[in-house]
């Protein structure tokens, strides 16, 4: 078998911040045209490798080709059995166990789809995916999909929905020398933030997973001048919901928590909100994962792109190599254990039969 780890590394070494995977992209679609098994299709700096040979399943295996930027930690260093650099964990790991699936595993039980898109690290309205459905749903279709986010090999069912809401609370100018001629917008947010300081976040169970919702105050605007009473105050939200709630049903929440301060010229508008994903773990093919390899299951509580495949009605989960927890940060890094666990896992699931 290849060396994951040095697969990885030579990865690593090769820079695709967002916005900068066409080279990246270049090389992942030579190897896999090397591989005669599989039919290949580029739609931008996206890669798409299938499987043709109809089986009754048809399996997604998905990652993203881009970093965020670099953080003091450019290239691949390996010292023992850790490499360390940008993207080792998010996710170019995970990135060299599909590919090595790929190249190698060519009579899989179930067909298999090899995605490996562009510009999953920025906003949504970039992603790769989204173009990918815009321009060629059909090459997407699939029973089940698995997306090589880290999660240090054990699986992370659905994901989170995450939102962004804008509260715009009003006042009334004055000069600070005659303040009480004025109302100011920044001091009622005082209210507004001690609320959802002391935010009691639920952890509901769904189809067995805990998820662990939250609400953050994560940006404030404000102010006119020294010596001005401000007529404005914004604070930004972030709230992050449980698959057991709708997006509607989300906003409709964070509208009760914040009701209580808000006058007849103050605004909630929600300027971001990508949906939960429920865990999907009904599936048979996931069903068997777990009971063959006794892999880890726990709730992903971040959101990943296994929510775009569930919005489209395909069952989605995340499993991958590396640790989420240091994915951005200068020390990422991933171990060859978690390389080998996560492309041995996935192997028992492409050949068992």
């Amino acid at each position: 078998m290849t060396d994951l780890l040095a697969l990885t590394a030579q990865l690593v070494d090769m820079p695709s911040v967002s916005f900068e995977e066409r080279a990246l992209a270049d090389w992942f679609e030579a190897e896999l045209h090397a591989a005669d098994h599989l039919d290949v299709h580029r739609v931008g700096d996206n890669l798409v490798a299938r499987t043709r040979l109809g089986r009754s399943h048809r399996l997604v295996l998905g990652g993203h080709l881009d970093t965020v930027p670099v953080n003091d930690n450019s290239g691949a260093r390996v010292e023992g059995d850790t490499l360390w650099g940008l993207g080792s964990a998010d996710m170019k790991g995970g990135l060299a166990v599909m590919l090595e699936l790929a190249r190698t595993v060519v009579d899989p039980a179930v067909d298999v789809t090899y995605v490996f898109y562009a510009r999953e690290e920025v906003a949504i309205e970039h992603n790769g995916l989204r173009q990918l459905y815009a321009e060629r749903p059909d090459l997407l279709e699939a029973d089940l999909a698995i997306l090589g986010e880290p999660t240090s090999a054990a699986i992370e069912a659905g994901c989170q929905g995450t939102m962004r809401v804008e509260v715009t609370l009003a006042g009334e100018r004055a000069h600070t020398a005659r303040a009480w001629m004025g109302r100011n917008a920044i001091q009622r947010l005082g209210g507004l933030l001690s609320a959802v300081d002391g935010y009691e976040p639920r952890q509901p169970t769904v189809d067995g997973c805990r998820y662990h919702e939250g609400l953050q105050a994560v940006h404030v605007e404000g102010g006119v001048a020294g010596n001005v009473v401000p007529d404005r105050a914004m604070v930004r939200l972030n709230h992050r919901f449980a698959p057991d709630r709708t997006p509607d049903e989300a906003v409709a929440h964070v509208r009760t928590v914040v009701g209580p301060f808000l006058g007849p010229d103050d605004t909630v508008e929600v300027v971001d909100l990508s949906p939960a994903a429920r865990p999907g773990l009904d599936h048979p093919l996931l069903a068997g994962l777990v009971r063959r390899d006794d892999v880890d299951v726990r709730a992903k509580l971040g959101w990943t792109d296994v929510a775009f495949f569930s919005e489209h009605g395909v069952p989605a989960i995340n499993f991958g190599p590396g640790d989420a927890t240091i994915a951005h940060t200068r020390d990422e890094h991933v171990e060859r254990r978690s390389l080998e666990r996560v492309h041995r896992v996935l192997t028992d699931l492409l050949v068992a039969r």
